[in-house]
């Protein structure tokens, strides 16, 4: 018992054993401080991301991802304190994170896409658009991918990094659209006629907007009719329905005006030859 005694005994213990309390006590009051502020910035984000509506499903991830940020800088400032070598295990985790980012680098690609698209809005679910090749309607912009419903009903599962590093068209991010429509006519065809035909139909369609105005004109002269640029604007929605009634129509009513609607044409001129004919003139 004497070596145990005398050890208890020594002067420099309880000073050793303050120090250490006093560590102890600060990295716990680290710990609680920094948790509670993590928490509190991290609720701030998520009010901050719903307030710009963004997709639920990338406000939980953020937010927790951030959340997870913060602790690990929290913990580690409280080991620091209790004078542990935080600098290793830093160089250890990072060196982790390295090897983990280079095995998923596809992944964090797509999902740094999804980010930049959920936040930039270049299109929403139901709009109708053109991306990486492929048209369709907007069903889902998830983490990763985008998926798109094609008219002819087809699922297509895009990654979000080539819908971010092609050419995005947006066909319904306006109000409006000018349908753009060609009608060839004969050449001997009075074009006065033609176009009083074209603009009447156009006036008399119930989709096609008043303002802006349709603008029809001659566009070019083609090898077997002129060709009659029309283009009224509709509301964007209407765009295929104006498009179908105006090229019926329109053939209809040129045709009962007395215009002619060609189409390509090739004549082929036959030349008899008689060789023995040919030899006896010789």
């Amino acid at each position: 018992m004497e070596p145990v005694t005398e050890f208890l005994n020594r002067a420099d213990l309880v000073p050793l054993l303050t120090s250490w309390a006093l560590k102890i006590l600060l990295a716990l009051v680290i710990y609680v401080v920094g948790k509670w502020i993590a928490r509190r910035m991290t609720k701030l984000l998520r009010r901050l991301l719903e307030a710009q509506e963004v997709d639920p499903t990338l406000v939980n991830f953020l937010s927790n991802l951030v959340y997870a940020i913060l602790l690990v800088a929290v913990i580690l400032a409280a080991l620091d304190t209790l004078g542990l070598p935080v600098t290793s295990l830093i160089a250890v985790v990072g060196a982790a994170g390295l090897a983990i980012g280079l095995a998923m680098k596809d992944s964090l690609g797509n999902f740094a896409a999804g980010v930049m698209l959920v936040m930039f809005r270049p299109f929403k679910q139901g709009d109708y658009v053109e991306v990486a090749g492929v048209a369709g309607s907007v069903n889902e912009i998830r983490i990763f991918s985008t998926t798109l419903t094609t008219p002819d009903n087809k699922l297509v599962i895009i990654p979000n990094g080539q819908v971010a590093a092609d050419t995005i068209t947006n066909y319904s991010a306006n109000d409006q659209r000018r349908v753009d429509m060609v009608f060839g006519v004969g050449y001997d065809d009075d074009l006065k006629v033609v176009r009083e035909v074209l603009t009447r139909i156009c006036a008399n369609h119930p989709l096609v907007l008043d303002d802006p105005g349709t603008n029809i004109f001659v566009k070019n002269l083609g090898d077997s009719c002129v060709e009659f640029a029309v283009r009224p604007w509709v509301n964007t929605a209407d765009y295929w329905t104006v498009w179908g009634d105006l090229l019926e129509q329109g053939k209809a009513e040129l045709e009962a005006a007395g215009c002619n609607i060609p189409y390509p044409q090739t004549d082929v001129h036959l030349h008899h030859q008689n060789p023995v004919a040919d030899l006896l003139k010789g």
